[in-house]
């Protein structure tokens, strides 16, 4: 009945279409069934674990949807070249990042943290059904001003979304808990369900029927998310609320929604000028790590100032492993659809891969972490980084083996495609659920926001020098065989140089690990030695049961 609905190329694009569409009104109808039970907790986690979870799903379902698609918009409907529309990509991903940190500032000072995800979940609604008004094309149609204004709308809504629906999912437990990470897996791994199939629903739609159907869906994606998140409030147990409601008072709240809508308008300028966005991110971020080893210095006691020196040396390998991995949106993407024979797929629909892989293995690798905590044997969580930067890099060796393999003139097999993600995929799950868990850990509670959304600003960074990098392979007009050469000449130089760096993290790895003062934390709200509460941040955090303690 398919071929009445929807017009395929391939058998193999229909299932993947079908099967996300499954997959999607599956995990809805079952995160519903959670959060509508009558006990206060379910599977062993609290109930508004689940509700970030769906909300989050959605957000990312609108993200990724609109993702998978833009360097295609940019290229193929906004008529960019290709090196400008891989920086453009790159200014806007890292404008998404390094909003987080104004949005966790103005949360952690003011509004509060649920506050601020819920303003940033109505931006988010507004810019990406914006998305869908795409006029007739090209550079001189003034509706690219719509687009540049639904882009600011996206970039703002994700500052002010994303570090602080992370921090609330920290909120739910005590620091000492050890179910934080079995549910910062949980969540990452509940949020790329929205991201695999957006790329699959939206991008078939987008690239097939028109780019207003696949970025309309998207919207609908973010409107649903929001929705949940407006109904849920009671599952939230009263978490990140202001901290100080006399300071948004007699309408100064108001004035911090006019300040977020201000910023709309700076990035609405910043994106039209990519230039400038490099120039903040070293001006802004400089400010930023000065600001916080400045803290850290004078006001901090030394065993929390040593775990601020940890966190920023882990943000700061995060750079490197960014800055490789989202060249799947940018060139990867392009790479994909010129050079590889896809067994007729829509290529954005390849930017699911990444997605599904965490879905399937982060059960596994959270009990690969568990299994190996009860032995006294989890690497600590900067060897996990350092993991993760030399996997990084194999993933593109391993794609240029595999296209060289078969000859320069012979679109790459598939099965390539799949293995650089595969790597991809190991290396962020030793990187980014470990990394939301240490940034939320390490961090006293009164810069939990600031250092969460330093923790995004690194990604900002490294989306930005993505862009460079991609800009790198572009080579219009040189030629297929030529062009394919460029491309695998870039992945190779940075491969090795992702290996390098990656083995320098895992040599210094001890020494970070006792700056971060395991056998010292506690909660904030806690002064005894809780049971276990040694073991936290490496063994515990794996979900060691709290009455086993091992040795660190």
């Amino acid at each position: 009945m398919s071929e009445f609905i929807f017009t395929f190329d391939s058998a193999f694009e229909m299932w993947a279409f079908w099967i996300a569409v499954v997959a999607l009104v599956g995990f809805l109808l079952g995160g519903l069934f959670l959060i509508t039970r009558p006990q206060e907790e379910v599977i062993g986690h609290p109930k508004g674990l689940f509700l970030l979870f769906m909300a989050e799903m959605w957000e990312r379902f609108s993200y990724y949807g609109m993702r998978a698609l833009l360097i295609f918009y940019l290229i193929q409907h906004w008529m960019f070249a290709e090196e400008k529309a891989y920086v453009i990509y790159g200014a806007y991903t890292a404008l998404v990042y390094i909003a987080p940190v104004v949005g966790g500032y103005l949360a952690d000072q003011f509004i509060g943290q649920r506050k601020a995800v819920l303003f940033g979940a109505v931006l988010l609604t507004f810019g990406h059904f914006f998305m869908a008004f795409e006029g007739g094309g090209g550079q001189d149609d003034p509706m690219i001003n719509v687009f540049w204004l639904a882009l600011a709308l996206i970039i703002v809504g994700s500052g002010f979304l994303k570090a602080n629906i992370s921090v609330i999912v920290g909120q739910l437990y005590d620091r000492t808990d050890v179910r934080r990470d079995p549910a910062y897996t949980i969540f990452y791994m509940g949020i790329n369900v929205g991201a695999a199939t957006a790329s699959i629903i939206c991008g078939f739609l987008g690239q097939t029927y028109g780019w207003e159907y696949g970025f309309g869906l998207a919207g609908v994606g973010m409107l649903i998310g929001l929705i949940f998140f407006i109904i849920g409030k009671p599952l939230l147990l009263g978490k990140g609320e202001p901290k100080d409601p006399s300071k948004i008072a007699g309408g100064k709240e108001w004035a911090i929604y006019g300040a977020g809508l201000a910023m709309v308008a700076l990035c609405w300028a910043a994106i039209q000028y990519q230039e400038l966005v490099g120039t903040v991110l070293g001006v802004f971020g400089g400010g930023l790590v000065l600001y916080v080893l400045w803290t850290a210095v004078a006001k901090l006691p030394s065993d929390e100032r040593d775990r601020i020196f940890a966190a920023m040396f882990l943000i700061l390998v995060s750079i490197v492993f960014w800055a490789l991995f989202e060249q799947a949106g940018s060139s990867l993407n392009v790479f994909t659809e010129r050079h590889v024979d896809t067994q007729g797929v829509n290529a954005s629909m390849f930017q699911s891969i990444n997605a599904i892989y965490i879905v399937m293995l982060a059960p596994l690798f959270a009990m690969i972490w568990q299994g190996l905590a009860a032995r006294n044997a989890e690497p600590s969580t900067p060897m996990k980084f350092g993991l993760a930067v030399i996997q990084v890099g194999l993933g593109f060796l391993v794609l240029v083996w595999g296209a060289e393999s078969v000859g320069i003139n012979v679109p790459t097999p598939v099965i390539f495609i799949f293995l650089i993600y595969l790597l991809h995929t190991t290396g962020e799950l030793c990187l980014s659920p470990v990394g939301l868990s240490a940034m939320n850990r390490l961090s006293p509670g009164h810069m939990a926001s600031l250092i969460m959304g330093t923790w995004f600003f690194a990604s900002a960074t490294g989306n930005f020098a993505a862009g460079l990098i991609a800009a790198a392979t572009g080579a219009e007009g040189v030629g297929e065989e030529a062009g394919k050469q460029v491309v695998l000449d870039v992945y190779t130089t940075v491969g090795w140089y992702a290996i390098g760096i990656g083995v320098v993290v895992m040599a210094v790895s001890p020494l970070i690990k006792r700056l971060m003062h395991l056998d010292t934390l506690k909660d904030d709200s806690v002064d005894d030695d809780l049971l276990g509460g040694s073991e936290v941040g490496e063994p515990q955090a794996a979900g060691v049961h709290p009455a086993t303690r091992q040795g660190n």
